[in-house]
């Protein structure tokens, strides 16, 4: 008899709840089994998970096969029908203690198990208190989305917005902090709907100056992606006014032209972004920004891309994430008149270059600056701004250290 083997795929809520996942089955006594956390965001993150799913299966021929995550949410049976497939469990199920008390028990439990992930109400955040490195943890405070952008298949794998209330978040971060974690990340899948499913419709602002509050020991607290049309005046407060919550955050921007951005429904215009950058940097100076950039959305001409490529200066844009759309079967964007492949990859890597240029700027702007610095491992550390220092001593992994910036490589610091 072995543990169970866990493969993820995709984003860091995923990772959140495997970890979830294997407290549930370590406490259901599962044996012998491999699961696989799916992705659906695009078509190849489908693609390499039945590739991962056939790899498993060749390494662990005589384990249990079980398939979830959002992939097997959306479409379980593309997994049902592979012949390495033992068990499919939707989003909602995978978190559930008796789901896997039946997995490890075999007694009468379906192969697919998979309700309709519109009906639930709540999240599942208060399984566990965190997950990540030994100097950053992450906290799940919000699931699902009531948006329905063009091009995303995630709501209908991760349901409509819930919300952790706040004093439960307040308790886990409490008991993070009691065992030492230095920084805390606040993530969900549409974060800045936290609280509209709450009484009395509290926002993100309203959790984040709470937290800051109730946890004064707290250290360091940063916010995962956010829709920036969606920012309440709390928020704006707490960037203003709280050094402890880090000056750093990403957008979900995904384009820079108007007409496109209706064509993916999105719910901000061109001059919503530029207007949100300056009013943040204004508001905190040493505020630096990521962001997500699709090329090549269905429509999108040259002068289209022309528009998203000039946000990334217009918004001081640093960290770049850029995605080639690619069509998910399921999507309106999908149905689409497409941009040619060989264009799309061409103005993917554009925008790459855009955003190497603007991480080379801003490294060089810090060289000669002292910044507090959390240490991810006893080499490597990572500034308010997340930006990566390197140090030649060791330092001790989760402190907080003070140093100044001697010099750059390609895309980090030096001290």
């Amino acid at each position: 008899m072995s543990a169970p083997i866990f493969s993820n795929h995709g984003c860091r809520l995923n990772a959140y709840e495997l970890e979830a996942m294997k407290e549930l089955a370590e406490g259901a006594g599962l044996q012998d089994a491999v699961v696989v956390n799916t992705c659906a965001v695009t078509a190849e993150a489908v693609r390499k998970a039945r590739q991962d799913i056939r790899k498993l299966r060749k390494a662990n021929p005589n384990a249990r096969l079980i398939v979830t995550g959002c992939a097997a949410q959306t479409e379980p049976d593309t997994f049902a029908n592979m012949a390495e497939v033992d068990a499919v469990i939707g989003n909602t199920e995978k978190m559930q203690a008796n789901t896997w008390s039946g997995l490890a028990g075999n007694f009468g439990t379906e192969p697919v198990q998979v309700d309709d992930i519109m009906s639930v109400t709540e999240t599942a955040g208060h399984l566990i208190d965190g997950f990540g490195t030994r100097s950053r943890a992450y906290v799940q405070v919000q699931n699902g989305c009531d948006h329905r952008c063009t091009f995303c298949i995630i709501p209908y794998g991760r349901g409509n917005s819930r919300s952790v209330p706040a004093g439960v978040v307040v308790d886990q971060i409490k008991r993070l902090v009691d065992r030492g974690y230095n920084e805390v990340v606040l993530t969900g899948v549409d974060l800045t709907s936290w609280g509209a499913d709450l009484p009395a419709a509290p926002r993100l602002g309203d959790l984040v100056m709470r937290i800051l509050k109730l946890v004064p020991d707290l250290p360091r607290l940063r916010i995962s992606s956010i829709d920036s049309i969606e920012v309440d005046e709390a928020l704006m407060q707490a960037i203003a006014t709280e050094q402890r919550l880090m000056p750093h955050l990403h957008l979900s921007l995904q384009h820079g032209d108007d007409l496109i951005l209706k064509r993916m429904k999105r719910r901000h215009l061109r001059g919503d972004a530029i207007r949100f950058a300056q009013e943040a940097r204004a508001l905190r100076p040493d505020m630096t920004f990521g962001a997500d950039i699709i090329a090549g959305f269905p429509t999108e001409t040259e002068a289209h891309f022309e528009n998203a490529l000039a946000l990334v200066e217009e918004c001081d844009l640093t960290w770049l994430h850029v995605f080639p759309y690619s069509p998910r079967p399921g999507t309106p964007a999908a149905r689409m008149p497409q941009v040619n492949g060989r264009a799309i990859k061409e103005r993917a890597a554009r925008l790459r270059e855009a955003g190497a240029a603007q991480v080379q700027r801003h490294l060089k702007a810090q060289v000669g600056r002292t910044h507090q610095i959390l240490m991810e491992s006893p080499h490597m550390g990572r500034t308010a701004q997340f930006t990566e220092v390197h140090f030649d001593a060791p330092r001790t992994e989760g402190s907080i250290v003070t140093a100044s910036i001697t010099g750059m490589a390609d895309s980090h610091l030096l001290a």
